[in-house]
């Protein structure tokens, strides 16, 4: 009985191995496309017999190599069209210079986003100041210049740019242009001459008719030392010291436009002792007539100081058009007393 268990084991571990020997050589051998049906290849060594020393003869065997095979609807690869003869050439150095210019593009200048205000004051003849205002983008614009408590309208030009001649009230001269949209600009200048001169301003928004008039040494209205908007004069009428001269101030073409005169006189300058009379009057117009209009004066001081005097006027009513109110007691006179 135990010979027959061993001898059944043996035969089921030789079956085993035999099996398992089997499986390995199936998996070393290639896999096939299972769609497509092999023929069998017949034993090598059943067909030629082997030779007598053992060596396997491979004269017979030629080598082959597996070259996939496109599907026959497979396209072949287009070439590139040919060129018509005579539309290319190869080109000698010499034959065409190429610059920076001709190969790239040229670049377009960014217009600037920004915009500066430049205000230039520069000294003049009288205890005068040249103002000089450049802003691009600012053009007929309007704007209100300022200057020790003056105050008048102007407007740019097309360019952006505006000139004005305006009387210093202080030795260390500020002046500063101030645009609706809060953007303006400021300049400063030492006059040194202002203390040689005495000035006197009066000033007011819109048609007020208001106009100041000065009478040199007891002149008469009309006469030729009665200085006013009418018969201003200029600076150099007050290089001999005897006369005075009238600055307006402010475009009176704007709508309530801030506007300003101011009357001169070189106190300080060789000439004549004497009053100079001053006093403020206001046409009744058809603009002003049955309302009240206010105005402001400034007056400088001996050390510098500037005196200031509000003004409220109560124009009679329109059937009184043409007429003059007089304010005399409004301004100090001047007194000349030459050193």
């Amino acid at each position: 009985m135990q010979k027959i268990r061993m001898f059944a084991i043996g035969c089921g571990t030789l079956a085993l191995a035999l099996g398992a020997g089997h499986f390995m050589q199936l998996a070393k051998s290639p896999k096939t496309a299972a769609a497509t049906p092999v023929a069998q290849q017949p034993d090598i060594a059943a067909v030629r017999p082997a030779p007598a020393d053992g060596a396997l003869d491979l004269k017979s065997i030629e080598m082959t190599s597996a070259t996939p095979t496109p599907p026959g609807d497979a396209q072949a690869p287009a070439g590139l069209p040919a060129l018509p003869e005579g539309t290319v050439r190869e080109a000698a150095l010499g034959d065409a210079t190429a610059t920076m210019s001709d190969a790239l593009p040229r670049e377009v200048v960014a217009p600037s986003l920004t915009c500066d205000y430049a205000l230039t004051a520069d000294t003049a003849p009288g205890a005068m100041v040249a103002l000089s205002l450049d802003a691009p983008c600012a053009k007929s614009e309007r704007f209100t210049l300022h200057h020790n408590g003056l105050m008048f309208t102007q407007v740019t030009d097309e360019g952006g740019h505006a000139s004005m001649l305006v009387p210093a009230l202080a030795s260390a001269a500020v002046f500063i242009a101030a645009f609706p949209n809060g953007e303006g600009a400021v300049a400063s200048v030492d006059v040194e001459s202002v203390d040689y001169y005495q000035r006197v301003v009066v000033q007011w928004q819109g048609n007020s008719g208001v106009q100041l008039h000065a009478l040199e040494f007891d002149a008469e209205m009309g006469s030729d030392g009665h200085v006013w908007s009418g018969a201003r004069r200029d600076v150099a009428a007050a290089a001999d010291g005897n006369r005075g001269f009238m600055t307006l101030l402010g475009d009176a073409d704007q709508p309530d436009a801030l506007l300003a005169e101011v009357y001169t006189f070189p106190s300080r300058l060789k000439g004549r002792d004497g009053n100079v009379a001053l006093s403020v009057e206001a046409e009744v117009t058809q603009g002003n007539c049955a309302r009240d209009i206010e105005a402001q004066a400034l007056q400088t001081q001996p050390g510098g100081t500037l005196r200031v005097q509000e003004l409220t006027l109560a124009i009679p009513e329109c059937d009184a058009v043409g007429d003059f109110l007089v304010l005399k007691n409004l301004l100090n006179d001047l007194t000349i007393a030459r050193n």
